[in-house]
């Protein structure tokens, strides 16, 4: 699967040892940005992986930054966008499972890097279930 993935300088450190991670789990992706350390804003790079996200040039985006709180509400902006902020593997699971999480939001400053890689990996392994569907639909209209 090719992945949309992002971060501000709070989350770059992690965004590099995720970009490991995915290579080992065997999925490609396009990096968005940032790759300095300078301060950033990350509605910049929420935005650039929401938009590769929604367009379907890849089916899921990984957003870092410090908290990963700020660039879930920036991605969660942007309409057909369903991004989850997860701290362990049980919210990761959960967030494929119940909401179809298309996005997910880490922080950077709050994650070891060896929690952060299980997280993805159960968060890209786990399965969207079909009977959570109704919700969604409720959220979807909200957008409109």
């Amino acid at each position: 699967m090719r992945i949309a993935i992002g971060s501000d300088h709070g989350g770059l450190s992690l965004k590099e040892e995720l970009k490991k991670e995915l290579v080992k789990l065997g999925h490609d992706f396009v990096d968005m940005g940032t790759n300095g350390t300078e301060s950033v804003d990350y509605p910049d790079y929420a935005s650039r992986v929401a938009m590769e996200v929604v367009s379907g040039a890849c089916p899921r985006g990984i957003l870092v930054c410090g908290t990963g709180i700020g660039m879930c509400i920036a991605a969660n902006k942007v309409d057909g966008v369903r991004a989850a902020l997860v701290h362990d593997l049980t919210t990761a699971r959960l967030a494929a499972q119940h909401n179809d999480a298309n996005v997910l939001c880490l922080g950077g400053r709050l994650l070891a890097a060896e929690l952060a890689g299980e997280i993805v990996a159960t968060w890209l392994g786990t399965r969207f279930e079909e009977r959570h569907r109704p919700r969604l639909d409720k959220i979807h209209r909200l957008e409109k």
